[in-house]
């Protein structure tokens, strides 16, 4: 027969058990939203590999805008409805830019977005410009207001993308060149976009870049990881490699084009 105060240190065993369990549980939980967290307040923050510094540009160029877009400190993307996307391996931060309500800013469209987000801050309102797959020009006029930029930009969203993105950016850049606000591009139906967002370098000459994209179906603009290197994500490194492999999609050194 088992003495009486067995059972009475089984459940106290049990109990403890238990909190552990519970403890367990709240570590883990802790340690989730700290990974889900991202600690940057811009682009500016990431910091840089050692020995990097970042590309100095003009203040009111393109380039330096997009050093100052600020990130969200929810690392989750999100689309169009709400609902979290079904890949969140993909991103390192996500930018606090809108996405809008329908399934519009894809990729090109993430690039549009930020380019006439630039030109809309700086109020330069005639800048705003985009053509479709036909030629047909889409340009911003009065009135400069928020509420009809955002319908501008969803007219624009709807009637043009890669295809047509890839005509309008004429310039043919080489990675050794490469600028903040290039964008990396294979038009089609559909095609890819990504864009530059920073650019740095070291002692040595080696440059490396950031890139951000949207995708399928319309969800919020993030910065890419490097899947190729992670030890340097979520910087990429220009080097003689005709193929540059992001997460969804792979380009070729060739695709670098200019505004």
């Amino acid at each position: 027969m088992l003495p009486k105060f067995i059972p009475l240190l089984f459940l106290i065993c049990l109990a403890c058990k238990q909190k552990n369990i519970s403890s367990i549980i709240e570590i883990e939980n802790i340690m989730q939203t700290a990974i889900a967290e991202n600690p940057y307040k811009t682009i500016a923050d990431i910091p840089l590999p050692a020995g990097y510094i970042r590309i100095n540009y003009d203040a009111g160029t393109f380039a330096a805008w997009l050093r100052k877009v600020s990130l969200k400190k929810d690392k989750t993307v999100y689309t169009y409805e709400g609902s979290q996307k079904y890949n969140q391996t993909a991103q390192f931060a996500v930018l606090d830019v809108s996405v809008g309500k329908q399934n519009l800013q894809q990729c090109a469209d993430a690039v549009m977005r930020l380019r006439a987000e630039y030109f809309y801050d700086m109020k330069s309102f005639n800048k705003i410009r985009f053509t479709d797959n036909d030629g047909t020009s889409y340009n911003f006029q009065s009135p400069f207001t928020r509420t009809h930029f955002d319908n501008f930009l969803q007219q624009v969203f709807g009637m043009c993308g890669s295809a047509s993105l890839q005509k309008q950016l004429k310039q043919h850049v080489e990675m050794k060149d490469i600028e903040p606000g290039d964008v990396l591009i294979r038009g089609g139906f559909p095609g890819h976009a990504v864009i530059v967002m920073d650019v740095a370098f070291n002692n040595a000459g080696k440059k490396i870049y950031m890139l951000a994209q949207s995708y399928m179906p319309a969800q919020d603009i993030h910065v890419l990881v490097n899947p190729v290197n992670k030890l340097l994500s979520p910087w990429y490194e220009v080097n003689d490699e005709t193929k540059i492999k992001t997460p969804e999609y792979d380009f070729t050194m060739y695709e670098l084009k200019r505004w």
